[in-house]
């Protein structure tokens, strides 16, 4: 269905029909006044006293910081809120805690913070440093991956799998 042209509308007059019981309405003007356009033309600024005690660049920095670490195989970010004073370890550290607090699957390996690397994105090889600072990375969004095998924790894992099982290397000379 189609609709009537713009020409063929009724205007209305803001009288009321007769015989209706409807009292008079004040309308508004079709053309806004001069004031109206001029208020609308011009930028709304505020300028606001800044406090003497603190300087501009505390300001301009938030105190929190949202951020969202997606750990390896797992389907979903975690979101956390943090100090951008904190370091890159106490992430790691917030995030291990936050998952498994929340019984997220897959079930971790280890829950250690020394055997995981934080990287901006799953496609980066190099890792974040530990003790740098959260504010001073550029980036909200991080990714949270096992250490290689060749580090600290790995060797640990297979040394103490191989002294409780030593006999566990012929199982596969069995089958």
């Amino acid at each position: 269905m189609t609709s009537p042209s713009p020409g063929h509308r009724r205007k209305f007059s803001g009288k009321a029909p007769l015989g209706s019981g409807r009292k008079h309405q004040s309308l508004l003007p079709e053309k806004p006044s001069g004031l109206v356009r001029r208020f609308l033309s011009t930028p709304l600024t505020l300028k606001l006293p800044l406090p003497a005690t603190q300087n501009n660049e505390s300001l301009l920095r938030p105190s929190k910081l949202l951020l969202k670490v997606t750990i390896e195989n797992s389907l979903g970010a975690i979101q956390l809120l943090m100090l951008g004073e904190e370091t890159v370890e106490d992430l790691i550290k917030t995030a291990l805690v936050f998952y498994e607090r929340e019984k997220r699957r897959p079930f971790l390996k280890d829950s250690d913070p020394k055997c995981y690397d934080l990287h901006y994105s799953p496609f980066t090889l190099q890792s974040l440093k530990p003790d740098e600072k959260l504010m001073n990375l550029g980036s909200r969004n991080f990714f949270l991956r096992l250490k290689p095998p060749t580090s600290y924790c790995c060797e640990k894992e297979s040394l103490a799998f191989d002294s409780a099982f030593p006999w566990m290397m012929f199982v596969h000379i069995l089958l």
